[in-house]
């Protein structure tokens, strides 16, 4: 289901879908772009969000944006951690909804 090749589509949805296709690549380099937080800080948080929402298009492009922008296999390797702990904590803390409410 998931191939880089599908990314060439794009293009038919920016046919389609101009104008709000233009927002959204506007809105996209203004995200990325560096600012008071750096561009390499802000595509290791794309990497982080990528890895728990586990989209393989974004993993790819955004691991491709962060090096790019500096980042080093120990960087990498220490966001997928901080993502990894996240998606952890998520399923702790949604276990409390498990257990009867208690008084006080």
């Amino acid at each position: 289901m998931y191939d880089m090749k599908n990314l060439s589509r794009i293009p038919h949805l920016e046919a389609n879908a101009s104008e709000g296709m233009d927002a959204f690549w506007k809105f996209d380099r203004a995200a990325f772009e560096d600012g008071t937080v750096s561009a390499l800080t802000k595509q290791l948080a794309a990497v982080a969000v990528a890895l728990t929402t586990q989209c393989p298009y974004c993993i790819e492009l955004h691991g491709k944006a962060a090096r790019d922008a500096g980042a080093t296999d120990a960087q990498l390797a220490e966001i997928a951690l901080v993502a990894a702990a996240i998606r952890a904590g998520g399923a702790v803390t949604h276990a409390t909804h498990l257990f009867p409410k208690t008084e006080g």
